[in-house]
């Protein structure tokens, strides 16, 4: 795992001038990669490319990055790993190998096969960028689900254009000249959803390279995107394609599958552990963990003095069922308020998913004694387990047939009442039958009665403010793919699509990538091994989904070495009590961001329905948590990052 940078002049430089702007760019991102600080230039075409190092596999320098092809024509720079690096290079005869990093087998693969040949091998994460020194093009690829960043840009500088590339924005923004210009656009998509959805950056022309794509830059500048592992395709074949075996055998599978991706993931020169949430994603990553090694693995959890949000307790009841090494850090309102101040630099652009700052501190606990940690990300969306899947699904068939006048009315008066009230009324039925903060989700599943559809039901419920209303810019919110439900006509895989190429890559994997690169550790997640992706498509409705529960043939694997009674309760997720942080020891903080006066200052955001939600969120009458942290977190980031872009 490290951070990569460079950039393409196409015109003679000289070597040293070079050497000196691609380490400033690699010193903005050092974290990354605290263990080499490394370039490599081609002066005649004005290329630079730097990295920096988290050594992992091959520890020596025979690992070292940028590294040069055996035939000297190629040069990679590369973040990331390779899981089946050995067997890729059982592959390639003829192959000299200096060493034993996965690197070079990368290298010498889209050496022998070309790139897209060469990266529909690999069983991994990856960002890289190849050169080609003799017809001198340059190729940006980035793994099929995103798990690895890559941002890059084409600008005029006083210099000359020239093409960017960096693991992250700050990367960029190192090099000389560099003017962003803040990308309204993208701020009312991130004040809608809480992240800037790709392939859009925070900045105007400035862009993420789409997760299972290629973009080749020609000598002339001609670039090409290409996309060598489209998910669309995946799930129309596999929905077509269903796996009619009988359930036994399917479970099998599945656990085979999970069993390999987990173990290629355990391969490592250095300390490795993993994230134990005591949820079903953490805890079948980490039961086939420890089934799988020979000593105990070390595990890490963060809890809350809030009962409401503390899973520590469960946590610590599989660890101790699995035999593991665990270790646990129950958090407070002050490591909050420490780990606020720094997120803006973090997160580069405005990110606002609250559960950002336990991420980053389960991160920081595990790299006091491990390098690598596995994470259970993913399973939600491959496997169905977002409870909102199915609940869009029955509240459409349940009204879809009812004019739309009808359903909003109906959705005004259940928001008649509030909230507490609500949850007052429900408070004799027990927590086991009822999903916490119960009148919260009354709330917003009456805010969507209105809508269309189940699609533009889900896409507002997933929405937290009206971006475009609140920026004031006039970017028409995008419509559904009507031609998406001819490929997925079950409601549940159309949202499950939707969240594999949107909310995983932009919130959730951008969200592990900073909080665990922050403090250098590697997060790997073997959940989201594309076989596995690839193999969760086929499986018929009725094995992703139990009743009113998903993840059925996942939780089944998990049964098979923990016990069931122990994982199965009402999710809560990695969240903290933010709502309830803002009213007590976060107020005079939020206060200072949300005031007229603040929310004024670049005239980019409408003060007045801010601060509505601001009031009532402090009067208790609402819980405005998730959208005020929102506006918040850009507030913070617009101050963190003030005079580095235009407005």
């Amino acid at each position: 795992m490290c951070g990569i940078a460079g950039f393409l002049t196409w015109r003679g430089t000289p070597a040293d001038l070079l050497q000196q702007q691609v380490k400033a760019m690699t010193d903005a991102i050092a974290y990354r990669g605290p263990d080499a600080d490394t370039n490599w230039v081609d002066a005649g075409a004005g290329l630079a490319l730097g990295h920096r190092r988290l050594a992992i596999v091959d520890l020596t320098p025979t690992g070292a990055q940028p590294m040069l092809s055996a035939n000297e024509r190629f040069v990679i720079c590369y973040n990331g790993e390779i899981f089946n690096a050995a067997d890729v290079a059982r592959d390639l005869p003829g192959i000299n190998f200096r060493g034993t990093s996965d690197t070079e087998v990368l290298l010498e693969a889209c050496v022998a096969w070309g790139v897209e040949k060469a990266v529909s091998r690999f069983i991994g994460m990856f960002a890289f960028a190849l050169w080609d020194r003799k017809e001198r093009k340059i190729w940006l690829v980035r793994d099929r689900l995103g798990i690895k960043p890559v941002y890059w840009t084409k600008q005029n500088t006083a210099q000359g254009p020239a093409l960017l590339f960096g693991s992250e924005l700050k990367a960029l923004a190192a090099y000389p000249d560099w003017q962003p210009k803040l990308d309204r656009a993208a701020l009312a998509g991130y004040l809608r959803y809480g992240y800037v959805p790709a392939p859009r950056s925070i900045y105007e022309n400035v862009q993420k390279l789409p997760p299972g794509h290629i973009l080749c830059v020609e000598s002339d500048g001609t670039e090409t995107l290409t996309c060598f592992w489209d998910l669309r395709q995946i799930a129309r074949d596999g929905v077509r394609n269903r796996d009619t075996r009988p359930e036994a055998e399917q479970l099998e599978a599945l656990h085979d599958l999970l069993k390999d991706a987990v173990k290629r993931r355990m391969i490592a020169d250095v300390p490795l552990g993993a994230f134990l949430s005591g949820g079903i994603d953490s805890s079948t990553v980490v039961a086939l963990m420890q089934a799988q090694s020979t000593q105990a693995v070390k595990t890490f959890s963060i809890g809350f003095q809030d009962e409401a949000f503390n899973e520590a307790v469960h946590a610590r009841a599989v660890a101790k069922h699995l035999g593991t090494d665990h270790t646990e850090l129950v958090i407070d309102p002050a490591h909050a308020r420490d780990v606020i101040p720094d997120l803006p630099f973090m997160y580069d652009e405005p990110f606002s998913d609250s559960s950002q700052i336990p991420t980053y501190l389960v991160s920081k606990l595990a790299r006091e004694k491990v390098t690598v940690s596995l994470s259970g990300d993913g399973g939600d969306e491959i496997f169905a387990g977002y409870v909102r899947y199915l609940g869009i699904d029955r509240v459409w068939n349940a009204v879809g047939s009812v004019p739309a006048v009808a359903r909003r009315g109906g959705g005004a008066a259940l928001q008649m009442l509030s909230p507490d009230a609500w949850d007052t009324m429900f408070s004799a039925v027990p927590a086991r039958y009822k999903p916490k903060f119960l009148g919260d989700k009354i709330h917003k599943g009456a805010a969507i009665l209105g809508e269309a559809d189940a699609d533009a039901m889900y896409g507002a419920l997933v929405s937290q403010w009206d971006g475009e209303s609140l920026v004031n810019h006039g970017v028409v919110r995008p419509a559904n793919d009507a031609t998406l439900a001819a490929d997925l006509p079950e409601t549940v895989a159309r949202l499950r699509y939707r969240d594999m190429t949107t909310y995983l890559p932009d919130d959730i994997l951008t969200k592990v990538d900073r909080a665990s690169m922050a403090v250098a550790l590697e997060a790997r997640v073997p959940l989201l091994d594309h076989r596995v992706v690839e193999y969760a498509w086929t499986l018929p409705p009725d094995r992703l989904l139990n009743g009113s529960q998903g993840k059925k043939l996942l939780r089944q694997v998990l049964y098979k070495y923990v016990p069931q009674h122990m994982v199965e309760r009402p999710k809560t997720g990695f969240g903290m009590p933010v709502g309830d942080w803002l009213r007590g020891p976060l107020r005079d903080w939020a206060e200072s961001l949300l005031s007229d006066a603040a929310l004024k200052r670049d005239g980019l955001i409408d003060p007045a329905p801010v601060r509505l939600r601001w009031q009532e969120h402090l009067s208790g009458r609402r819980n405005w948590q998730h959208s005020l942290w929102t506006v918040l977190m850009f507030q913070a980031w617009r101050t963190r990052w003030n005079g580095v872009a235009q407005v």
